[in-house]
């Protein structure tokens, strides 16, 4: 089965993707879970992975951090989506968790999305998890409590991650703004501080939303005679024109 790379950073993806942290330090947010001597940081640095799930809104990292995982595991690393994997995909990969383990590897699973794998689904994974045959992480915007098998979840560590504050979103956007390998700082554009205040207030949250914002304010944005793109208020509030607001299944 042919599964997308975790380390794919073309100039063609969006910003959000081109920036995604790759270590814990470059990371923004989430200093209850990763904060100097936090549980999920002591696992990640000394790779003691056990099955966890990943809960909270969009754009918070959920994802990210299993990136930050894969890059630092001496475990075999395995990802895929519950929108397009099967159960034949699912066996597949146990198969191989089966393999690594004849020869002394570990294998860690990761599924974004777990919510929307159905009962037989979740129920094909749930052996290998118990037996240890493969570690599982799972990542999703729902209540694992409710919406994931409850064996998985009581064999998994639930780790909340919070909405990101403003502050949080202004960092990013600033670097963003200036990086110039993977953001927006080959088109010298500068933002003006009630526009930053703007989209990091909007975004709710979810810094996915605030760099799309940026990136299509940058990239729809007329350079001035100095070759400089300036995005002002005006700008920022047409890239983005609503609120970003969380809900749930009966739309609260």
């Amino acid at each position: 089965m042919e599964q997308r790379t975790f380390f794919e950073r073309e100039m063609s993806q969006p910003l959000a993707a081109r920036l995604r942290p790759q270590t814990i330090e470059e990371y923004v947010g989430q200093k209850h879970l990763l904060g100097e001597g936090k549980l999920l940081r002591r696992l990640i640095e000394s790779d003691n992975i056990s099955s966890m799930i990943f809960w909270g809104p969009p754009g918070v990292g959920k994802t990210t951090l299993a990136r930050i995982i894969a890059s630092r595991t001496k475990a075999a690393f395995i990802d895929f989506s519950a929108v397009t994997s099967g159960i034949k995909e699912i066996k597949t990969v146990m198969q191989q968790a089966e393999s690594n383990r004849l020869y002394g590897e570990r294998t860690i699973v990761f599924v974004d999305e777990i919510h929307r794998f159905n009962k037989s689904q979740q129920d094909a994974l749930l052996p290998h998890v118990e037996d240890g045959t493969l570690i599982l992480i799972g990542a999703t915007t729902e209540n694992p409590y409710f919406e994931v098998n409850k064996a998985l979840v009581s064999r998994s560590i639930v780790f909340e991650l919070r909405q990101l504050e403003d502050k949080d979103i202004k960092r990013l956007l600033e670097r963003a703004s200036t990086d110039e390998k993977n953001g927006m700082g080959i088109y010298h554009a500068r933002m003006d501080a009630d526009a930053m205040d703007f989209l990091a207030n909007t975004a709710n949250g979810d810094a996915r939303a605030a760099l799309n914002a940026l990136e299509l304010a940058v990239l729809t944005t007329e350079p001035q005679a100095d070759k400089t793109i300036h995005i002002t208020l005006e700008e920022a509030q047409e890239c983005i024109q609503k609120r970003a607001l969380n809900y749930d299944k009966d739309g609260d």
